[in-house]
């Protein structure tokens, strides 16, 4: 992302040939959303002199001002690499705002800038650091996604066995001619399945950045006849697809998760905000894993979390802490999915780490092997949600995620998601009619 004034984008977009901008905004559950102006229309744009009608937004829908003010974020120019190289099409990413002016209390950029804005009040700077799953399947002859590959690739395998390698080669190169960093790329363990890692930074700039990289990376898929789903499980008998999170804290310049003399190499401040984590994880799962396809991920035998703990090799652990020592140490939750919101996502994981810095939550004894239900009821450690409907429950039941999002998003949020579940509980699925139909 650069870091430019309104004369620079406006000599930009000129100097560039671009005749169209895409000025984008998320809903509350993190679908991108847009309005496209031609290049005469950029300085109002600049001025914040945009208006759309958010009626059938989530999280707009039943205001009785439905209209929304875009306010651009200058920093989030960037032009778009894959569209036509005669007036090309840029893009800037949008503040909602009321018709006053003010901020959008169902804007989850804005609860993420104000998290993070009360993080740096306290003194702290928190880098976020996303590695992003996502599947490559065929498209059928009417151009409809399937859930079919014909690789039978592996973690870390290469072609001619990765096949999907061209392309995520070309997702790469896009990516970073939009000025992303990327760290690596790498076929996942299941066939078709691919991740890539995105470089940190603050955690505002990657939450944008996350967005863009969904949609570049489905764009970039579409071109190679290939779809791109971030769906957490498209298929039953493969590992899912996460984004695991790394989180480090800084503080005056240095990353206060570093004690060189503690055995693990961590500080109480680390301790305190892996401890915040685990506290909170139960009732922020319905914002880290919203979908009920989420909770087909999140079981045993898939590299998958399951129970509130902590490790440095433990696969069904919440929270691992990576093998990198000094600048470098960080805490990775491994819950997340990339179907979520990763403006909400980054917040109240911020949120709950930095409760557990200010209440000096000490967490429980590492643990580096999965533990049996009866280790887990000894040692009084609890299991992530099932499903979304448990989720859902624990999220309408806390008064901590209301004081973090909001009570207004929260009931929004909640009713949304109680109707998602409602429509799977009726559905009658393949599995039903192949297990009772014959023999009931």
């Amino acid at each position: 992302m650069g870091n430019y004034t309104r004369e620079e984008i406006l000599a930009m977009a000129e100097e560039e040939d671009v005749e169209f901008i895409r000025l984008q905004f998320t809903d509350m559950f993190g679908t991108l959303k847009n309005i496209a102006i031609t290049a005469r229309e950029l300085p109002r744009a600049l001025d914040n002199q945009c208006v759309v009608y958010g009626s059938h937004i989530a999280g707009i829908v039943g205001e009785k001002e439905p209209d929304l003010i875009l306010y651009p974020d200058y920093n989030t120019f960037s032009i778009l690499p894959w569209r036509p190289q005669q007036g090309k099409v840029a893009r800037l990413i949008c503040d909602m705002r009321r018709a006053d002016g003010s901020e959008h209390e169902m804007s989850s950029r804005y609860i993420l800038k104000k998290t993070a804005q009360a993080a740096e009040e306290a003194g702290y700077t928190c880098y976020v650091d996303p590695e992003c799953e996502f599947f490559l399947f065929h498209i059928d002859d009417n151009g409809m996604p399937t859930t079919v590959s014909h690789e039978k690739a592996g973690y870390l395998d290469v072609s001619p066995v990765d096949l999907g390698e061209n392309a995520r080669r070309d997702m790469v190169l896009t990516l970073e001619d939009m000025g992303f960093e990327v760290e690596s790329s790498h076929h996942e363990t299941a066939p078709a399945q691919h991740e890539i890692a995105l470089h940190y930074g603050e955690a505002r700039e990657m939450a944008d950045e996350v967005i863009t990289f969904k949609m570049a990376v489905r764009t970039v898929a579409k071109r190679h006849g290939l779809h791109a789903t971030f769906m957490p499980k498209p298929r039953r008998e493969v590992n899912g697809s996460a984004m695991h999170i790394h989180f480090s804290l800084f503080k005056n310049g240095k990353n206060i998760f570093v004690d060189p003399e503690d055995p693990s190499r961590l500080s109480e401040e680390a301790y305190y905000f892996i401890g915040g984590l685990l506290a909170h994880s139960r009732e922020m799962t319905l914002i880290t894993n919203p979908l009920v396809n989420s909770y087909k991920r999140l079981v045993p035998g898939f590299d998958a979390p399951t129970e509130l703990t902590w490790t440095r090799n433990n696969q069904n652990s919440l929270v691992r802490i990576p093998r990198v020592n000094g600048a470098d140490t960080r805490i990775e939750l491994r819950s997340p999915d990339a179907a979520s919101n990763p403006y909400l996502v980054f917040a109240v994981c911020l949120a709950a780490g930095l409760d557990g810095i200010q209440k000096k939550i000490y967490p429980t004894k590492a643990s580096n092997r999965s533990l049996s239900e009866s280790d887990q009821k000894e040692q009084g450690i609890e299991n992530l949600p099932e499903n979304l409907r448990e989720a859902i429950t624990l999220f309408e039941d806390s008064s901590w995620m209301k004081e973090i999002l909001g009570e207004a998003f929260c009931k929004q949020y909640a009713q949304a998601k109680r109707k998602e579940w409602l429509r799977y509980s009726q559905e009658i699925s393949d599995w039903e009619i192949e297990e009772y139909l014959y023999r009931i």
